[in-house]
């Protein structure tokens, strides 16, 4: 037993004497310091969501913020979410990529490990610029609601619509757009759109009809109509026809809504926020084009999860073009909305197709789905009959509304039809789903489903021809 006991302590020995050796080959372990390591990181990938007036639950642009979150930010950057992107790497290069490298990852776990140690403070990076308020930089023009509205503090969520008209009496060429909600507890998302007065001079005149001609009207409508109204929210009735293959149907997966929804899927999209969700900056001479006279449109989606009698007043922020604008930006939202995802399914297919009518550039994307969205992708099927997938979202978020904006722009010639591709979890599986045990369908509510694939695109051939606004 005690020639045991020896050959152990031999053992011990060796090993201690082994370690020594290796770390002293290899140097003693680097101090990590907040000041000089990790802050520089924070800047750069963190602090525009982390810091003073921004969603965040905390700032990263000091010690004294971030070090009561030390453990819980190790956890979530060795988890990989944190900060949230979830583009699969092998399809496409993203210019605001998030994501942190390997040896930003291992430089922040080391810090934690190590104490989170401060640091001198004199190694601190300089402090990132923000414009108070804005992540564009300080806008030319703030358009706000028209006037502040009053939320009751219970039932369900509210979609209202607010009409502005900014007063432009001239084309304006934007190059950055900002939606700004006011009250970020109870603004769930904003889509700010623009109204061209052309859409107001086509609109066909009402026809002159007594009050019960017009309630008899309304009334069947109303039951034609695929689409009712749950107080405040537009939902697509149970009985709809019923289409999961947009792209093989002659409709398109269309059900041809009346709801003001509908408007922004025509290619006037201007601003929009939501969590996680970047602002439309533009590279420039790369412009978004507000016609003459138009008005700008506000859809609020408003949560009740503040549970007390809030007021919000939301707006956006617009930074005009400084030289003279080379390309229009346009956005189309391809879309399916007559699809069913039935009880319980945990992998339902919905697609939706459109076609370019151009050549084209393509800025980004931004996929949306509701609480039951799992994956999507966006695939382009060439005139060839060659396929190419443009963005896959193997692990969709409905928390991170992220519009993934490629490194160079993608050109895609005429003809050209791009798939956008949705897979939903409507099963128990899910632990986001509101009721596994109910059929889906396409609805404004986020315990309904939306299946729409936001894209911002030029035409090659298109020039503005006009001159920038200098103010």
């Amino acid at each position: 037993m005690k020639r045991t006991y020896i050959l152990l302590a031999v053992v011990i020995a060796a090993g201690v004497f082994l370690s020594q050796q290796i770390s002293s080959a290899n140097g003693p372990t680097k101090a990590v310091t907040f000041s000089k390591d990790v802050a520089p990181i924070f800047n750069a990938k963190c602090a525009e969501c982390h810091r003073p007036g921004e969603g965040a639950p905390f700032s990263t642009l000091t010690y004294k913020d971030v070090r009561p979150w030390a453990r819980s930010i190790r956890e979530k950057v060795t988890q990989k979410t944190m900060p949230p992107w979830h583009a699969d790497p092998h399809f496409g290069t993203w210019a605001n990529d998030r994501r942190l490298t390997s040896a930003e990852i291992e430089t922040v776990k080391e810090w934690v490990e190590q104490g989170a140690k401060e640091g001198d403070p004199r190694d601190m990076p300089p402090m990132p610029k923000f414009t108070e308020g804005w992540t564009i930089g300080k806008p030319d023009i703030v358009i706000p609601m028209p006037q502040e509205f009053t939320l009751e503090a219970s039932g369900p969520d509210e979609y209202q619509y607010f009409e502005v008209d900014p007063g432009f009496k001239e084309d304006v060429y934007v190059q950055s757009a900002e939606a700004r909600p006011d009250n970020r507890k109870i603004v769930h998302h904003i889509i700010a759109f623009i109204r061209p007065p052309v859409a107001n001079a086509t609109a066909k005149p009402r026809p002159n009809l007594s009050k019960e001609e017009l309630a008899a009207l309304r009334a069947k409508m109303e039951k034609e109509s695929p689409v009712y109204r749950e107080g405040f929210l537009a939902r697509t009735k149970q009985e709809a026809p019923v289409c999961d293959d947009g792209c093989n149907d002659p409709k398109g997966g269309r059900l041809g809504r009346a709801d003001r929804g509908a408007e922004m899927e025509n290619g006037q999209l201007l601003a929009g926020y939501a969590p996680g969700m970047n602002q439309a900056i533009w590279e420039p001479g790369t412009v978004k084009k507000i016609p003459a006279g138009s008005k700008i449109m506000f859809q609020m989606h408003y949560s009740k999860a503040a549970g007390s009698v809030q007021k919000d007043r939301s707006s956006i922020g617009l930074i005009y073009a400084k030289t003279e604008p080379k390309k229009l930006v346009h956005t189309t939202g391809i879309s399916n909305n007559a699809f069913l995802i039935p009880a319980g399914a945990d992998n339902h297919k919905v697609t939706a197709c459109w076609t370019a009518p151009d050549d084209i550039q393509i800025i980004n994307f931004m996929p949306h789905m509701h609480l039951r969205g799992k994956a999507v992708e966006y695939k382009a099927i060439y005139p060839d009959g060659k396929t190419e997938i443009l963005l896959n979202v193997p692990s969709y978020d409905f928390s991170w509304q992220t519009a993934y904006y490629l490194k160079e722009q993608k050109e895609l010639p005429k003809g050209t039809r791009i798939m956008v591709t949705g897979y939903f979890d409507n099963s128990t599986r899910n632990k986001f789903n509101p009721d596994p045990a109910k059929i889906v369908r396409y609805g404004e509510p986020t315990y309904d489903e939306m299946m729409i694939g936001w894209m911002d695109y030029t035409a090659k051939n298109e020039s503005p021809k006009a001159v920038a606004r200098k103010e």
